[in-house]
């Protein structure tokens, strides 16, 4: 991996991150509100490939895990998304767009972690930690 590719990854997955939760836990104090992170399926087990990426999303699920702890009992709920694949514009690490490499039914589609977001936000307080997102064909095939 470039280190331009590695600081961006970084800079978008973990100091972004950061930054806007820090700017934010006033705000949801307030309002006994929810922040909710966006993790990956590849932030819960080892991968082989695109390291990096894997291990800031690794980083993601341990910092809002400890957020959680931090603003749990002033009533913010705190959820971590974890989709897996996503038919997205994004690039594979082929470079090829997943939206490209998967048919439709073949990966989740970004409706369907709208949704997941959506459905987090509504929870009150930390009734929901984690919403894991899978395709359940695909999921067999990573093990």
């Amino acid at each position: 991996m470039a280190t331009e590719d590695y600081e961006t990854m970084q800079e978008t997955n973990i100091d972004g991150m950061f930054y806007a939760t820090r700017a934010a836990i006033p705000h949801v104090r307030e309002r006994d509100g929810h922040l909710i992170f966006v993790g990956s399926f590849a932030g819960q087990y080892p991968r082989s490939y695109n390291a990096v990426y894997a291990a800031s999303k690794w980083w993601t699920r341990g910092f809002a895990k400890s957020v959680a702890a931090q603003v749990g009992d002033d009533g913010v709920g705190v959820t971590v998304v974890n989709p897996g694949a996503v038919r997205t514009e994004f690039e594979s690490t082929d470079g090829q767009a997943f939206e490209d490499v998967f048919e439709a039914g073949e990966a989740s589609e970004p409706e369907e972690v709208a949704a997941a977001i959506a459905f987090a936000a509504t929870r009150e307080g930390s009734s929901v930690s984690e919403i894991d997102i899978n395709n359940r064909s695909k999921f067999a095939d990573d093990f």
